[in-house]
């Protein structure tokens, strides 16, 4: 399937409503019907300011947090949609990606037709 990879960077403490905006991504990501998304948590970094964030011993509040899904088109316009909707602001990275799954059905007709 041809589509997006959009990562999204945001820090732990960052929050809408009652959820971080790493929990509020997922959240909506699954109400859209995107089938998938991954969070991970980094070990430092710094943003637009300049300044170095870091998870540390006992507080992981300025923690940076990437949030990766793959997305169709369609579920990239939604999600955006969307959060312009919130009036978010998250910084982001959006790539053109062919994605699917190793082993399935469509894989195989495609190697077939490729040789």
């Amino acid at each position: 399937m041809q589509g997006y990879q959009i990562v999204f960077f945001t820090q732990q403490e960052r929050t809408h409503g009652a959820l971080s905006i790493a929990e509020w991504l997922l959240a909506t990501a699954r109400e859209l019907g995107i089938k998938g998304a991954t969070v991970s948590a980094a070990q430092g970094g710094y943003g637009r300011d300049g300044a170095y964030r870091a998870a540390h011993f006992f507080e992981t509040g300025e923690q940076p947090v990437e949030v990766a899904v793959a997305v169709s088109p369609e579920h990239c316009r939604l999600l955006f949609e969307r959060i312009r909707a919130e009036k978010l602001q998250i910084f982001y990275v959006k790539i053109p990606a062919e994605f699917g799954l190793t082993g399935a059905e469509d894989e195989a007709k495609d190697d077939r037709r490729n040789g």
